[in-house]
């Protein structure tokens, strides 16, 4: 299992978890973290976005052009915010801190 902690809007914490090739979408909303994830994953809104944290972000993949071009759309984007489904859960993103903004 990948370990997972999800920063809630008011500052509280939770810890949750998911499977190797999960999205992060769905281990958050197992987790009972408000994402929508309206489209599916299929790059048409962005009612899953995450703020990853400084220290893990650069353990994922690089965003793709369609998904920063969706995250241009987002009015409180950061320069780690991210699409949550399309973020697969790997290894290397054991113990990732991300918080719901």
């Amino acid at each position: 299992m990948i370990r997972l902690r999800f920063v809630t809007r008011d500052g509280g914490v939770v810890a949750a978890a998911g499977r190797e090739g999960d999205r992060l979408l769905d281990a958050a909303q197992a987790a009972g973290q408000p994402l929508e994830g309206t489209c599916n994953g299929q790059l048409a809104c962005a009612t899953c976005h995450v703020v990853v944290d400084a220290a893990d972000f650069d353990r994922m993949p690089p965003a793709g052009g369609d998904e920063e071009d969706m995250l241009d759309l987002v009015p409180d984007a950061t320069r780690t915010s991210r699409l949550s489904c399309q973020i697969r859960l790997t290894d290397a993103l054991d113990g990732m801190t991300v918080r719901i903004p």
